[in-house]
């Protein structure tokens, strides 16, 4: 493997490391296409993993620009040569894909491709994933595949590899989910326990204070009192849970991270095109970055869900002392004049107390037909 500049020993445990090195299964995706392409030297490159519905998945792509990707347009069908890979299980060598019998052609926007090496990323008997490369940087010899025996077996190495790191990351995913629902569970049984009973209390004591108002005013004023300090303890129990149930990622990856990956997911499970952008954005105290997450949570379930928005961009930056977050969709809007009606609906009123509790504010700028922009800022140091 000497004769070629990204091959050889070093490369190719450059290549297993950095699969082995990341837990999260996107990043593993991304890891696996990005070495493969590099370590054979093509074009392009692309890893599918197939649902259980004739689709992929997740579908991740290395040579091909997020602007072309767009164009592409929805993720591809199980078909042809991919539906070769996934159902036949073989390796497949073609000096010109586009010859294939099997060959369905492709979206105006897709690249052009000629010759294609796609093998298949198998978990012992179960396929749970399609590994191909086109377009190899190379002279092709007359009518044949730039694509040869020994790239194929490198890339039947780095298959085997990568069905490992990707059932890895998949256990381990798994395993944190788990963590999180029994974390939940626990925390429900918590309040469950502890606030039911203050509620309990707080019911009887109101019936007693209500009995008491016409015969004994004083006692009745007590009662109340009691009230009002038992309705205070099931508030702090209440925000004592909702601070443990602070979301992993959050702790994990960051604020700047977590939104990106959000608005990825949201781009491909709806029509309405979502855009992430930020720049300039250092670390926030943990309660300003959970506030800032939940605030653009229901923006954008408000503008995929009830503004008919072709486009939807989420922006998170950096001005003077201050942190901005703003969600802004071209959809129908609303008059901004009868806000309040409008604002329960989309849950206004609970972005502003989220930006308020965090020494933040809100602003909504919104017009019939002229989209909504909602703005958060919260001071940063």
């Amino acid at each position: 493997m000497s004769h070629r500049p990204t091959s050889g020993l070093a490369a190719v445990s450059a290549a297993l490391l950095a699969m082995s090195r990341h837990l999260e299964v996107g990043d593993v995706l991304k890891t696996i296409v990005a070495s493969a392409r590099e370590l054979l030297d093509a074009e392009y490159a692309a890893l599918g993993v197939p649902d259980d519905h004739g689709g992929f998945a997740q579908f991740v792509v290395d040579g091909v620009d997020d602007e072309q990707w767009k164009a592409i347009g929805p993720l591809p069908r199980q078909h042809g040569i991919l539906a070769a890979m996934l159902h036949d299980a073989t390796p497949q060598r073609l000096a010109d894909v586009r010859e294939d019998p099997r060959f369905e052609g492709w979206p105006d926007a897709h690249p052009d491709m000629s010759d294609f090496l796609g093998l298949p990323v198998q978990d012992g008997d179960e396929t749970i994933g399609a590994l191909f490369l086109a377009n190899k940087r190379c002279p092709r010899p007359e009518g044949g595949c730039g694509f040869t025996e020994e790239d194929e077996e490198l890339l039947e190495i780095l298959a085997q590899h990568a069905a490992i790191a990707l059932t890895n990351a998949r256990l381990y995913e798994r395993s944190r989910e788990l963590t999180i629902a029994e974390e939940r569970s626990r925390l429900a049984h918590e309040l469950h326990d502890a606030v039911s009973q203050k509620l309990f209390s707080l019911r009887l004591t109101a019936q007693a204070a209500a009995a008491l108002v016409d015969r004994d005013p004083a006692r009745a004023k007590g009662e109340l009192q009691q009230v009002a300090a038992l309705a205070g303890e099931a508030v702090d129990e209440l925000r004592a849970a909702v601070v443990e149930l602070r979301p992993a990622a959050l702790d994990e990856d960051g604020l700047v991270a977590t939104l990106r990956t959000q608005v990825q997911v949201l781009d491909r499970a709806h029509s309405a095109e979502v855009a992430f952008e930020s720049a300039g954005v250092r670390a926030l105290p943990s309660a300003q970055e959970e506030a800032m997450l939940r605030v653009a949570q229901e923006a954008l379930h408000n503008a995929l869900r009830h503004s008919g928005a072709e486009r939807v961009t989420v922006s998170l930056g950096r001005r003077a002392s201050v942190t901005v977050l703003r969600i802004t969709d071209d959809g129908r809007g609303f008059d901004s004049h009868v806000v309040r009606h409008a604002g329960r609906h989309l849950g206004l009123v609970s972005m502003r107390h989220r930006a308020g509790s965090v020494g933040g504010r809100l602003t909504v700028d919104s017009e019939p037909g002229k989209g909504t922009t909602i703005r958060m800022e919260v001071p940063c140091g």
